[in-house]
């Protein structure tokens, strides 16, 4: 090496370092979703103006909302009111009950609120949106939903506050804000006037959730998991498991990985991720395999080699002592209760198509489900 590169040694450490903790942390990210994420996320546009308030009951999964004109405020169930303003993006990670209103309402009028499903829910409901006047300042939301299964949530996800309020700021979270107008171009228009929407949405939805997910870590001075992904010794040692979760770990290799001891390794893992490197590793091979098992159709041995278990009936009994269900039992549970959830919302969907007449359903255009 020259003696000219001396100087820079320091800063390429620094870049290195830090390029590593970003890539870790977005490995975890991607796998903490993809674990519990169920079939197609969804989304649509909402107009309102006047006096209006609405009511969206608690629901397995996360919902969203992002203010693209207007003000509005959302008051979320056993928490304080939250107002929103045009820029702003909410995330609701657990499913928290919540009303969006025109105000901060009080406790008579969250109590008279209407059901946001009829005039914003899973299908094509319009019509009771009470739209803005002709001069009137009103509101322009995405609202949406993510379909998550919650039975092996990954701590990242699971330390997630009831709500995460992004309020728009000047260069605050760019690639967020990139990610609503996009989407905001996409349902801003009539039903499939949009050549690719049907791949462009879901795939934009997906990188919302991660961006939201991003900014808050990104804001987040206590949270655990943030400092975690923040620790160089247990970034790099997560990143390999969430890299390659079927190789014959043991602490002396992840140790050499992380370029640190043994002792270090497990000291700075544990008392940062909170369980020890082979006890994460085994909760995480059998947390990909419920999530190979629920969206995919590879046979039992196939799985197990995925997740680095040498035998169907080694990753069975290990699976079995996890989730007190075989495999198999698991499977086709899950898929029962798909099948039942797609079921309701093509009959809800058809119900309201059926009881809307025309003239109504030209009072708000939401799009895409």
């Amino acid at each position: 090496m020259s003696r000219s590169m001396l100087p820079w040694l320091p800063w390429i450490r620094v870049r290195l370092t830090r390029s590593r903790r970003y890539g870790a942390a977005m490995d975890v990210v991607s796998d903490a979703i993809s674990a519990v994420r169920v079939g197609r996320p969804f989304s649509h546009q909402v107009r309102a103006g006047g006096r209006w308030c609405a009511r969206l009951e608690p629901y397995d999964g996360a919902g969203f909302h992002v203010v693209l004109d207007g003000t509005c405020w959302l008051l979320p169930d056993g928490g304080d009111p939250v107002g929103l303003g045009p820029g702003d993006a909410v995330l609701l990670p657990h499913g928290t009950g919540h009303v969006i209103a025109d105000s901060p309402a009080d406790a008579e009028t969250v109590a008279r609120a209407e059901p946001f499903a009829r005039w914003g829910g899973e299908g094509p409901a319009r019509g009771t949106v009470p739209a803005p006047r002709p001069g009137e300042t009103g509101v322009v939301m995405l609202c949406g939903k993510y379909r998550l299964d919650r039975s092996h949530a990954h701590p990242l996800l699971a330390e997630l506050p009831s709500l995460v309020h992004l309020p728009d700021r000047d260069g605050a979270h760019p690639e967020l804000r990139a990610a609503v107008g996009l989407l905001a171009g996409e349902l801003g228009g009539p039903e499939g006037e949009r050549p690719g929407s049907g791949i462009a949405l879901p795939s934009l939805l997906d990188l919302l959730l991660v961006y939201m997910v991003r900014s808050w870590m990104a804001g987040s001075a206590d949270g655990i998991w943030p400092a975690a992904l923040g620790d160089p010794v247990a970034a790099a040692a997560l990143r390999a498991l969430h890299a390659d979760p079927a190789a014959p770990w043991t602490v002396d290799r992840l140790a050499a990985e992380a370029g640190v001891s043994r002792a270090t390794l497990v000291r700075r893992f544990t008392a940062r991720v909170g369980r020890a490197p082979m006890t994460y590793l085994t909760w995480w091979r059998l947390t990909r395999a419920a999530a190979l098992l629920r969206n995919g159709t590879d046979p039992l041995a196939a799985v197990a080699r995925r997740v680095g278990y040498g035998t169907p009936y080694a990753l069975s009994h290990a699976f079995r002592r996890e989730f007190g269900v075989t495999p198999g039992r698991y499977r086709e549970e899950r898929e029962g209760r798909v099948g039942r959830e797609v079921r309701g919302v093509r009959e809800t969907r058809e119900g309201r198509e059926a009881a809307l007449s025309p003239s109504a359903s030209s009072a708000s255009s939401p799009a895409g489900s």
